[in-house]
């Protein structure tokens, strides 16, 4: 069989999960991702999660399409579209049968994937264990790490703690300081001063705490709880990079196109 030829499925619809279905699929892979009913995505613009409410989601030019199901998939895939099924028990999987399995929903612990769903089964981040409950496991943790293909053994545990940009890591982060709805006081890529009003949740403000560029919100009208992330602004001031697939997402989704190379990209298979 040859490399196009092999689907790959990957769970998960939000900004990780995202840039590694576009990354697969520009390298010509036919790929089917899988969400939740409601999902709720911060970087909602590189997201693919969105095609869930709107039907359809664009990321760098990628369009992913929301499919009634399986039966949706190949002609959603001959427009060179990506489709999106809202199914987060994988019940698809004996009609999708893919040749890999990719777990990118970040959980940080494992949602029921085993190395019997799919000849190659790929957890992304904290929560899989290589050679165990997966085949592999690629590293999301920042650093020198960051992308590698684990085929023994686990990713670097979850610290709680956002990545370092420009010396910034919790002030970063916007949470709901209550429980209620979310509405947003201003848009994806507004420039903002530290003390400015973002958000409210339910009246309450949801305030910055540094200057930058707001790269994430939350989809308004959605019910939140206390510390529930809402929001990000990025330090860097860059309103681009709310379009585009980040650093870290790009990279991980390297090392997840690296692991599918390494089992398929072989005369012997």
């Amino acid at each position: 069989m040859e490399l196009y030829e092999r689907r790959i499925m990957v769970r998960g619809a939000g900004d990780m999960a995202t840039a590694v279905a576009l990354r697969l699929h520009l390298s010509g892979f036919p790929v089917v991702m899988t969400e939740v009913a409601e999902p709720l995505a911060v970087r909602r613009k590189v997201s693919f999660c969105e095609a869930v409410w709107d039907g359809t989601a664009v990321v760098e030019g990628v369009r992913a399409r929301l499919a009634s199901g399986t039966g949706d998939l190949e002609d959603i895939r001959e427009r060179d579209e990506i489709p999106l099924l809202v199914d987060p028990d994988l019940g698809s999987l004996p009609s999708v049968k893919p040749a890999a399995l990719v777990d990118a929903t970040l959980a940080k612990r494992n949602m029921g994937i085993h190395p019997g769903l799919a000849p190659l089964v790929i957890g992304v981040g904290p929560g899989f264990s290589a050679g165990e409950n997966v085949h592999m496991v690629v590293e999301t943790k920042r650093g020198h790490h960051l992308g590698r293909v684990i085929t023994r053994g686990e990713a670097i545990a979850n610290t709680g703690i956002p990545g370092n940009i420009e010396g910034y890591t919790e002030e970063r982060v916007l949470r709901s300081p209550g429980d209620g709805a979310f509405e947003a006081k201003v848009d994806l890529g507004a420039m903002v001063r530290a003390g400015d009003l973002v958000a409210e949740v339910s009246g309450k403000p949801v305030r910055a705490k540094i200057d930058g560029v707001v790269r994430g919100l939350i989809r308004p009208g959605s019910k939140v709880s206390a510390g529930l992330k809402v929001g990000d602004v990025d330090p860097r001031g860059d309103g681009s990079y709310v379009d585009t697939v980040s650093d870290k997402a790009r990279a991980v989704a390297g090392g997840v196109l690296e692991a599918i190379l390494r089992v398929y990209n072989r005369r012997s298979v």
